[in-house]
């Protein structure tokens, strides 16, 4: 589990997460990978590889890249939104919603 701060001298600024050495393997590894498909995908392009084939890795990319959403939501509703609403800041739910509706879009 990763704390959440708003800044080193408690005053509200631009919040940021410390996650755990674990999550932040498993995300950095799951992008590295990603990152690779696009480098793949481009050189796919530029191999006049058929549409289809290519579509079919650009799908594969968006899973992935939905994979690494979720783990990185369920992270921060089981942290920083838990601890927010503890401190009665509810604002964080109005937050939470705008975040997931970009997410699902």
């Amino acid at each position: 589990m990763h704390q959440c701060s708003d800044g080193d001298d408690g005053e509200v600024s631009v919040r940021s997460s410390h996650h755990s050495e674990k999550l932040k393997t498993n995300l950095t590894s799951r992008l590295n990978r990603i990152e690779g498909q696009i480098r793949g995908v481009k050189g796919m392009i530029e191999k006049n590889v058929y549409c289809d084939d290519i579509l079919n890795q650009i799908s594969a990319i968006q899973s992935a890249l939905n994979a690494v959403g979720k783990l990185l939501l369920e992270s921060h509703m089981k942290s920083c939104v838990v601890e927010r609403i503890q401190e009665g800041d509810t604002e964080v739910l109005d937050e939470l919603m705008k975040t997931m509706s970009k997410l699902i879009k």
